[in-house]
């Protein structure tokens, strides 16, 4: 069972906004795509996770802190045995281990996921013993890319290689497990105690005279966008979504990009462009959202 499923946090989303509409500066860029291959890994791995038929709890990108120190945790396997804590990797390319350290095979040192992964599964460690729990914990690097490639890691590491995927999903399907009411109280207290990340998120400059303004297609994300009827469809791909729906997302980049932005039928209208009625906009804003003021001075929040 899904106790906490997988979402891309606002900087994600933001920085996604931003890609598209604007040229990023060359750090923001490299942040956003790191993040983003991170989230598509993390994906696929809550997908095989997903379909587990042993009694387990499952919870995705739980961010806790214990002693004043915060942890991140990609995928939590709550069992009746044991804990399985998964810190993926979507790495791609040749890398190798060396007097305990992880490089590039060209041989750039780059940060190393092992120590990552102890540093994550002491502090939960502590944390469980913070709320007198004493499960024991079974912490796991896992890398989802088929494209990588490992040299000279001991067999004894917690590594497993995109090769041993399946059948580390196998040993999970076949655990023994029953899980109880203490295994759902663990994982409640955990949900509990995940951090919310700042609504915000610190972002690279921009302004709104910088955006391409227009409806992106939530599969493709180009511009390709045409009215047909009660749906907008992606002249790229064909993707087709109801009027309402694009218009109400277009509404939600407005709201996390501009917060202090008045969310009008004009900013709507100017943002999403492919509208040419004013009345269209309106009733979806007032379907959907309080209405502040009259006439002309209305405002939806």
């Amino acid at each position: 069972m899904v106790k906490k499923p997988l979402t891309k946090t606002a900087e994600l989303i933001a920085l996604g906004i931003l890609n598209t509409r604007m040229d990023l500066p060359l750090d923001a860029k490299n942040k956003y795509l790191s993040l983003k291959k991170g989230y598509d890994g993390e994906m696929k791995f809550n997908s095989l996770t997903e379909m587990l038929g042993c009694e387990c709890l499952i919870s995705n990108g739980l961010l806790l802190e214990v002693n004043n120190t915060k942890f991140q945790i990609d995928s939590l396997v709550i069992s009746q045995p044991k804990i399985f804590m998964n810190e993926i990797k979507n790495l791609e390319g040749e890398y190798y281990y060396e007097n305990g350290r992880f490089y590039y095979i060209n041989g750039s040192e780059r940060k190393n996921p092992l120590i990552q992964l102890q540093r994550s599964s002491s502090l939960l460690r502590q944390l469980l013993q913070s709320l007198g729990l004493y499960m024991p914990i079974e912490p796991w690097v896992v890398h989802i890319n088929p494209e990588f490639t490992l040299y000279q890691a001991s067999r004894h590491d917690p590594i497993i290689l995109p090769t041993k995927v399946n059948s580390y999903m196998r040993k999970l399907d076949m655990l023994p497990s029953k899980v109880n009411g203490k295994h759902v109280k663990l994982a409640d207290k955990l949900m509990s105690l995940h951090i919310k990340e700042p609504p915000y998120p610190r972002l690279p400059p921009y302004q709104y005279n910088w955006m391409r303004k227009g409806i992106i297609c939530a599969l493709c994300h180009s511009f390709s966008i045409f009215v047909c009827g009660q749906k907008c469809v992606c002249g790229g791909c064909g993707h087709e979504e109801l009027v309402e729906a694009a218009v109400l997302r277009c509404v939600e980049e407005l709201r996390l990009l501009f917060p202090e932005m008045k969310i009008t039928t004009s900013a709507v209208l100017d943002w999403c462009q492919v509208f040419e009625s004013r009345k269209r906009i309106s009733r979806i804003l007032r379907k959907n959202f309080n209405i502040i003021g009259d006439r002309r001075w209305v405002l939806y929040e």
